[in-house]
């Protein structure tokens, strides 16, 4: 039985259920203290959201104008505002993130730079694993592959994922040797010259990490992020080296993926902890690499998305960020609205752009910031 999980009262308008909290009803009540074990939850409309437009939104959903929905979270001011699930799914159960990993994956590396276990984005990919003599296609370019030509997805090898043979592919079908398959990759332009949707250099950042901190991936998420925020329940799938699938591997709940985008929306800092430096906060939100011809991207920084601002928000601050993975998995930062989206989906084809869709038509619109 499909069992829809509420904040605290469901209120039903224009035939659609909306899941909202009644505690903070008046808005001078406006922004939300950190979140603990639960989230604090306000009504819509105490923070400013319209209840028609978001009642509307719903079911549209459950209508299936938007194929394979399976959650929906709405953050604003802090505050829970709205939490929807669908398809039979709910609240306590893990779900994939997809490439929604590589935003997370790109905050370790900020924790690691800040602890000096890295010394910073220039650094050369290959200095991290100086005993490897082995390394095939060497040359000049590959010597000069930094860290940040892999956050930008710009590292000039051949590595993409279009079709089933792809490299891509080929390197999620191994069970070890993920960190050699993507470092014997043949070049094919110069470092930084060039975006290519490139999973595995993200992917070898697990090695990165282990070979400066002792940790591997996972278990430096456990102890540097997901512990200050008061995440609890993770999964990784890993390979048979024991290094965590950083591309795209990570599960978690919707509301702990709602924390992370708050994290981000408050510059890193976490009530008085600063769990993720607010520089690197700045520099993976900032627009490193500008997109031409896409639907709704703008741009790229450290592994989040830039998406094109269609609003007619009177707020200074226009921009629109967002952690995306395949079949719809989002996290959309909206900071001149002090708003987080989170979506899980299961959707395939142009349906995976739906939550891009909604969050224009009927999300950005039902707020009057």
């Amino acid at each position: 039985m499909r069992r829809v999980r509420s904040c605290v009262a469901m209120m039903i308008l224009l035939s659609a259920a909306v899941s909202v909290a009644s505690e903070v009803d008046s808005p001078s009540d406006r922004y939300a203290p950190i979140p603990g074990q639960g989230w604090p939850t306000a009504t819509p409309t105490s923070q400013g959201l319209s209840e028609e437009k978001l009642s509307d939104l719903v079911r549209s959903i459950r209508e299936d104008e938007y194929p394979g929905v399976h959650s929906l979270l709405i953050v604003k001011n802090g505050f829970l505002v709205l939490e929807e699930y669908f398809m039979g799914w709910e609240g306590s159960r893990l779900h994939t993130l997809q490439s929604v990993s590589k935003s997370i994956t790109s905050a370790l590396i900020g924790i690691a730079i800040e602890q000096e276990s890295i010394r910073g984005v220039d650094e050369k990919i290959l200095s991290f694993f100086p005993k490897r003599t082995d390394i095939k296609n060497l040359d000049s370019r590959k010597h000069a592959i930094t860290l940040e030509d892999l956050l930008t997805m710009r590292s000039g090898t051949d590595y993409h994922e279009r079709g089933s043979g792809a490299p891509h592919f080929q390197l999620n079908a191994l069970s070890r040797g993920w960190d050699r398959f993507y470092l014997d990759r043949p070049m094919v332009r110069d470092p930084g010259s060039y975006f290519q949707y490139d999973s595995g250099g993200v992917i070898l950042m697990s090695s990165l990490l282990n070979a400066r901190t002792g940790l591997h991936a996972d278990a430096y998420a456990d102890e540097y992020l997901f512990a200050p925020l008061g995440i609890t329940r993770t999964k990784w799938f890993r390979n048979q080296d024991g290094h965590p699938h950083t591309g795209g591997g990570l599960d978690l709940r919707p509301s702990d993926m709602a924390r992370f985008g708050l994290l981000y929306l408050r510059g890193g800092r976490w009530g008085t902890r600063q769990v993720v430096p607010a520089e690197w906060v700045e520099a993976s939100l900032h627009q490193h690499v500008e997109l031409t011809g896409r639907d709704f991207d703008r741009g790229y920084g450290y592994l989040w998305w830039i998406l094109k601002d269609d609003s007619n928000s009177k707020a200074q601050d226009k921009r629109i960020f967002a952690a995306q993975g395949f079949m719809g998995q989002y996290i959309f930062l909206v900071p001149g609205r002090d708003l987080v989206v989170v979506v899980t989906a299961g959707a395939r084809g142009r349906d995976q752009d739906g939550p891009v869709r909604f969050l224009y038509s009927h999300i950005l619109t039902a707020d009057g910031t």
